[in-house]
């Protein structure tokens, strides 16, 4: 992998670290979410696949040593330094709780404990990946539950901000509960359902609406989903059933989905095509689904895009990667609002709240430890779980969460916390 795929500082400070003889020097980052984002009570962790292949393939090209050298900011970095970022690999250790894992703000969802230059050459990289997919995973649930048992596919990489991004929003909304998405490159690359239907252009091509729709049928069979409302929703719907079996169903993209919706039903049922779906887009998000739900609209699935593939009500998360252990010094940051908690740390996990203790704590809590390793010594310890185990994982780690939401610290964090704040007192005073 790319090491320049990192914000320049984190080169500059590296090249700091090897002059001051601290690059090899053992530290440990974690990596969280200081607050929770606006309607969430909790996220869905997603991003480990692609942090662990981010991580186990850390290295320097000759072409990007020489482009570094070449910039104005390491004009003063000693040479060798440029040599040991030609022969650097990841020799550390990454701790992270599972793909589809709840978590609440201030708990660490990935561990990095490796020499220094290796750990902080890779904060952008892992805040990137762990923070984009755990926001999508996350309104993939919310949307999943307000569908209460109904299909939701993913629809949006042609509203994502990326190409790439589509692909992992993709992966992650599937993680999250959706049962598939739309993006072809996603089902080829992670396993992960691919569904579609057919575009406004495809009715539009065809001089008449049904002839559009028996060459659809033609092409698709018993997977044939017909848009219906390029011109008039109903009489649509009643060319759609004329054609009869095969078909899966009709798909809703405008108007008044609850009142079309049930217009669409009783043509569908009125030519004895009870099994057919309906399925709805166009603009949706949990709150319009949900109000589609409580209102009993006879929809069987729904396709949502833009709102999901961006997390649009909440599209950053303020995940970050912070320094708590370096050699055998806990290391605290005391800024108001940005307080870090110091030293490595494990949660335990119980029905009533969670626990963030030290790592090296000697607890007996009965509560689940989060936190496992994933790479040692640099190795990866074993293959991590496919999509579709973390997406089983997920759902049954969400049913069974802390409904509190509470994050108590042992008694050992508590008394380091209190320790490192009375020293920094005394120091200043």
């Amino acid at each position: 992998m790319h090491g320049l795929l990192t914000d320049l500082y984190e080169l500059t400070m590296s090249a700091g670290y090897y002059s001051a003889g601290l690059a090899d020097q053992v530290a440990t980052f974690e990596l969280s979410v200081r607050r929770l984002p606006k309607n969430r009570d909790f996220l869905v962790a997603a991003g480990l696949a692609q942090a662990v292949e981010y991580v186990s393939g850390l290295g320097f090209s000759a072409a990007a040593i020489e482009y570094l050298r070449g910039l104005v900011q390491f004009s003063r970095a000693k040479p060798e330094f440029f040599e040991y970022l030609r022969g650097l690999r990841f020799t550390g250790d990454l701790f992270a709780v599972p793909e589809g894992t709840p978590v609440f703000a201030g708990e660490p969802i990935l561990i990095v404990r490796a020499p220094l230059v290796q750990a902080q050459i890779l904060e952008t990289v892992l805040l990137s990946a762990i923070a984009f997919q755990t926001l999508i995973a996350t309104k993939a649930m919310r949307i999943a539950e307000a569908a209460a048992g109904r299909a939701v596919v993913e629809f949006g990489t042609r509203r994502a901000h990326t190409p790439e991004a589509g692909v992992l929003a993709g992966r992650a909304a599937y993680i999250g509960g959706c049962i598939g998405t739309s993006n072809t490159l996603t089902g080829f690359r992670y396993g992960v359902p691919v569904y579609g239907t057919a575009a406004h252009s495809w009715v539009q091509a065809f001089p008449e609406e049904i002839e559009a729709q028996r060459r659809l049928q033609e092409l698709l069979g018993p997977n044939t989903i017909y848009l219906v409302d390029t011109y008039d929703t109903l009489e649509g719907a009643r060319k759609a059933a004329s054609l009869g079996l095969p078909l899966w169903g009709v798909r809703l993209d405008s108007g008044d989905l609850a009142l079309l919706s049930r217009g669409v039903r009783g043509v569908l049922d009125a030519a004895g095509l009870h099994d057919a779906k309906i399925m709805a887009s166009g603009d949706l998000n949990e709150y319009k689904i949900r109000e589609l739900v409580s209102g009993g609209a006879p929809i069987d699935a729904f396709g949502v895009g833009t709102e999901l593939a961006t997390s649009a009500d909440a599209p950053a998360l303020g995940a970050v990667y912070k320094l708590v252990e370096i050699g055998q010094r806990c290391t605290m940051k005391f800024s108001p609002e940005k307080e870090t908690l110091p030293g490595a740390k494990q949660i335990y996990r119980s029905a009533e709240c969670d626990l963030l203790a030290l790592a090296r704590e000697s607890l007996d809590t009965g509560g689940e430890p989060l936190l496992r390793p994933v790479i040692y010594g640099g190795r990866l310890l074993e293959s991590l779980p496919n999509v579709h185990s973390s997406r089983n994982y997920a759902a049954q780690a969400i049913a069974r969460r802390p409904r509190t939401g509470r994050v108590e610290r042992s008694p050992g964090l508590a008394a380091l916390v209190a320790s490192l704040k009375k020293g920094a007192e005394a120091t200043t005073a």
